[in-house]
């Protein structure tokens, strides 16, 4: 049996423009989705987080609406609920390439406050990239890559195709006008060729080693797409 690592978020809050801090972290579905087909495919799931904390859930993510109705919202609580793996996280610092498969990071707008600036996220994701071992980040994850950067040659993922949660979601979600800044806008500042679908609607991006997933859609198609290269 093979360990796929989750690198989580940390944070509790993401930071917008006027110093309010939004309440957030993970997005469930997009843990949920992957983790459901990486174990129901025989692989064992490790979570890593900054600090090695519990990865916070963002209690939007159960609303009704976005699970379609109140027995959906149950189920999806059900089952986050039921991933202790989220509950004994280990060190992102701690972390050895080599006794994983594969990486994913889900999303939620916590990588937005802390992984976009980590460090040791960005070396793991330079390293994941080079090792050709799948490496899938979805929604809001993708801000994480801007850590991911080389003294010499600037940020790795530069011409990479992929995606992320796009700027019509953000404005449509209600946080655009507030934010700091917005992932795709930075995304293409790295120079990556982002790829943007239809608001809401699965759109998974595959270059070489490197799996991304627009939007909460997106997760379980882009855990497809992980499966597929382990194979």
């Amino acid at each position: 049996m093979s360990k796929i690592l989750f690198v989580m978020t940390g944070a509790s809050y993401w930071t917008l423009a006027d110093g309010t801090k939004h309440p957030t972290g993970f997005w469930a579905e997009e843990a949920v989705a992957p983790y459901e087909a990486f174990t129901a495919a025989g692989h064992e799931i490790v979570v890593a987080t900054p600090g090695g904390v519990v990865p916070p859930l963002d209690q939007a993510s159960l609303a009704p609406q976005f699970n379609g109705g109140e027995e959906g919202a149950r189920k999806m609580a059900d089952a986050v609920a039921s991933i202790g793996e989220l509950q004994h996280p280990v060190r992102l610092a701690d972390v050895d390439l080599a006794d994983y498969a594969a990486v994913f990071y889900p999303g939620g707008h916590g990588p937005m406050e802390d992984l976009a600036v980590d460090a040791v996220s960005g070396r793991l994701l330079i390293d994941t990239l080079a090792s050709g071992k799948p490496l899938g980040v979805v929604c809001h994850a993708p801000a994480a890559l801007l850590a991911a950067t080389l003294t010499d040659s600037g940020n790795v993922f530069t011409g990479y195709r992929l995606t992320g949660f796009s700027n019509a979601e953000e404005t449509q979600g209600g946080l655009a006008a507030g934010a700091k800044w917005l992932l795709q806008d930075r995304l293409v500042e790295i120079g990556a060729d982002y790829q943007e679908g239809e608001p809401w609607a699965p759109n998974v991006v595959v270059d070489r080693n490197l799996v991304t997933g627009q939007n909460p859609a997106s997760a379980a198609p882009a855990a497809t797409e992980i499966l597929k290269k382990l194979t």
